[in-house]
C-alpha cells in the first residue's frame, strides 16, 4: 500500500495544533506530537524540517483559517459590535487559535519574521480598509483611527481566552457566566467605543 503523505502530514499538523497549544513552541515535545498522531516522529523531520518549522506550518494553517472565516465585509462594516461578536465565537469554538497566537509573540517577540506576516497584515489592511471607508461614510466615527480600532476588537475578542485570570479577578460575574454572556459584554463594549460622541475629539 503507498504511504498517504498528505494524511500523515495532517495527523502531525492536527496533534501539533494540541501540543503546541497547551505547551508552546519551546515545551512542545515532538515525541507527544508524534504518538498521538500515530506517526513514527522521524516523519515530522522528513516533512516539516524541524519542530520550529511545524509550528509556522501549524500558524500558516490555522490564521489561514481564521482569516478566511471573518472578512469584515462580510457584514455591516458599521457594526463593529457583532463583528467583535463574530471573533469571540470564533475564538471560543477554537480557544487553540488564541492560545497559539500569544505563544507566538511570547516565543518570537521582535526579531522574527512570523509566520505568513504578508499575507496577514495583507488580511488585517484590507479590514482596516473597510473601516475606514465606512468611516468615511459616516457609518462609524473617525475619532479612533480605523487600524486601532481593528487592533482593539481583535484583542478584545481574544482576551478571554488568554488572560482568564483578569476575567475571574476584575469580572468574576461574568468570568461565571456563560460564553454568551461574555461575547455580548464584549459586543456592547465595542458598540459603545463607536457609538457617535463616546471620544472626545
Amino acid at each position: 500500500m503507498a504511504w498517504d503523505t498528505a494524511r500523515t502530514k495532517q495527523l502531525l499538523l492536527d496533534a501539533a495544533v494540541v501540543e503546541f497549544a497547551e505547551f508552546g513552541p519551546a515545551g512542545a515535545r515532538v515525541a507527544r506530537i508524534a504518538q498521538r498522531a500515530g506517526v513514527n516522529k522521524e516523519r515530522i523531520y522528513q516533512y516539516f524540517g524541524s519542530k520550529e518549522a511545524l509550528f509556522i506550518a501549524v500558524l500558516d494553517a490555522e490564521l489561514q483559517r481564521f482569516a478566511a472565516a471573518l472578512p469584515m465585509d462580510a457584514g455591516d462594516p458599521g457594526d463593529l459590535g457583532a463583528y467583535a461578536a463574530q471573533v469571540f465565537d470564533y475564538h471560543h469554538r477554537n480557544p487553540h487559535v488564541a492560545r497559539l497566537l500569544a505563544w507566538e509573540g511570547l516565543h518570537h517577540q521582535d526579531a522574527f519574521a512570523f509566520a505568513s506576516e504578508d499575507e496577514r497584515t495583507g488580511h488585517y489592511d484590507a479590514n482596516v480598509a473597510v473601516l475606514a471607508r465606512a468611516q468615511a461614510s459616516g457609518a462609524v466615527p473617525g475619532d479612533v483611527p480605523a487600524a486601532q480600532l481593528v487592533y482593539a476588537v481583535l484583542a478584545l475578542s481574544a482576551s478571554w481566552f488568554i488572560l482568564p485570570q483578569l476575567g475571574r479577578m476584575l469580572l468574576p460575574e461574568l468570568a461565571a457566566a456563560q460564553a454568551e454572556a461574555q461575547r455580548d459584554a464584549l459586543a456592547a463594549l465595542i458598540a459603545r467605543l463607536v457609538a457617535p460622541g463616546a471620544v472626545a475629539g
